[in-house]
């Protein structure tokens, strides 16, 4: 992992096109600003993480269906 140190209204830059500012900082939270290609996605960790789990949950039950289905034709 890279650490970088930024102040307030500083930025870096990603693949050119990325850029991430810092907008402010206080004792509990910092606030960045995103400029992004509209062809990129970007989630908070948590809701990405949160669909990552419920896709695999999905992918679960759908094959667990299709082994049914299967089942059911072989009978």
């Amino acid at each position: 992992m890279l650490y970088l140190v930024r102040k307030p209204e500083e930025s870096i830059i990603i693949n050119n096109n990325i850029e991430i500012k810092v907008i402010e900082i206080t004792k509990k939270y910092v606030k960045l600003g995103l400029s992004f290609p509209n062809s990129c996605s970007v989630l908070r960790k948590e809701v990405y993480d949160r669909m990552q789990k419920e896709n695999l949950e999905a992918l679960i039950a759908f094959d667990v269906e299709q082994d049914d289905n299967n089942d059911d034709q072989i009978k």
